[in-house]
């Protein structure tokens, strides 16, 4: 009997959206025949060997309304004509064409949302941009059969919302052994401060982490990794604060080599803000990536992550955000050098228990009834 087709859709590039990469690639190891349908635009990293079948749709806009009415028109005739037993849909920006979908050919649709995607700080100031997504998720939401969502907080919000049933998979890394990079000789002798991540955006900390950079010594280097909406503005106030020697930037780069960059940091950063829902229900994958590269923990103290950092004494957690708390705890930390190694172990005690290893087999409990 021939494997039964899962099409996935995700308006990500794919080459760093480690969640999917990893559900994918378990779907497909459990003997499903998957097909992703992502997003790409001239500067995108290429497609790495997956496990999977792998296609980008190629878009021209990036920003505004038009990059969801583009990729979704484009998605939704690659859906209505591609062979296919099952659709699943990554997030809001992506449900509708995937819903129409599954009403037209009456094909069975799941739903994973990675955030509380209504809550996010870009809607925050656009009610009326907020009002239509809503609209579409209170629409469709309550009509879908299988969702399950990243943590315990997100998936209470939907379940007070919607009351549909959801499951939790985690954002957690596959436990494999990555030999560090090898350091660049002008960053020898430095404490290296980590901030990685593909959503750098208003709400993540990214600004506040480059003010603190004024509060520390010289010795202190501070690592972007990623991309984001406020990469641009970091950027400009690194120039304009006269940072440029503390402070360096690296586009996104593919999950195999990011990995060799976080393994070198001294500290990780995850600075949600407490102000939107979506970040104040978040928990980052890069969490758990610090943890599995051994890399103690800075956090803002949502739900979420401070949950995991109290649980496993891997990090520190702050309850705000401001230049001053950061630059004081970094110093906190590194000053103290017995509490900064117990932090480490921590980390890799913690990397035995979250890791997807454990993590995966919630994922084929959702999905084995439909092989």
């Amino acid at each position: 009997m021939a494997a039964k087709k899962i099409t996935v859709s995700v308006i990500s590039d794919l080459t760093t959206d480690q969640r999917v990469i990893r559900i994918c690639s378990t779907l497909q190891n459990m003997g499903f025949n998957v097909s992703v349908i992502a997003r790409s635009f001239k500067d995108s990293l290429p497609l790495d060997n997956y496990p999977f079948e792998a296609t980008r749709i190629k878009c021209f806009f990036r920003k505004g309304v038009m990059q969801y009415v583009e990729f979704n028109c484009k998605l939704l005739l690659k859906l209505l004509f591609c062979k296919t037993d099952y659709l699943l849909a990554n997030d809001l920006d992506v449900l509708i064409p995937n819903y129409v979908v599954e009403k037209m050919r009456c094909k069975f649709l799941f739903y994973d949302t990675h955030e509380y995607f209504t809550g996010v700080p870009e809607l925050r100031n656009s009610p009326l941009k907020r009002k239509i997504w809503k609209a579409i998720e209170n629409y469709i939401f309550p009509k879908l059969k299988v969702v399950y969502t990243i943590n315990d907080s997100v998936r209470n919000k939907y379940f007070e919302e919607y009351g549909n049933q959801i499951g939790v998979v985690r954002n957690v890394p596959i436990t494999k052994k990555v030999n560090p990079l090898i350091l660049p000789a002008k960053w020898e002798n430095k404490i290296i401060l980590l901030l990685q991540g593909a959503g750098i955006n208003e709400g993540r900390g990214g600004l506040k982490l480059v003010e603190a950079m004024k509060f520390l010594p010289d010795n202190y280097l501070l690592l972007f990794i990623g991309s984001g909406t406020q990469w641009n503005i970091i950027k400009d106030k690194r120039i304009e604060w006269q940072l440029g020697s503390k402070v360096e930037m690296l586009d996104k780069l593919p999950p195999s080599e990011l990995q060799k960059y976080t393994a070198i940091a001294h500290i990780g950063f995850s600075l949600d803000s407490f102000e939107d829902l979506n970040c104040l229900y978040n928990l980052p994958n890069k969490i758990f990536d610090y943890m599995h590269a051994g890399v103690p923990i800075i956090a803002t103290a949502i739900p979420e992550v401070k949950k995991i950092l109290d649980q496993y004494k891997c990090g520190i957690s702050i309850e705000s955000n401001d230049a001053n708390t950061i630059s004081e705890t970094v110093k906190t930390m590194m000053e103290n050098k017995d509490a900064h190694e117990m932090y480490k172990i921590n980390c890799a005690k913690a990397a035995k228990e979250l890791c997807w290893e454990n993590e995966s087999k919630k994922l084929e409990t959702i999905y084995n009834s439909y092989l």
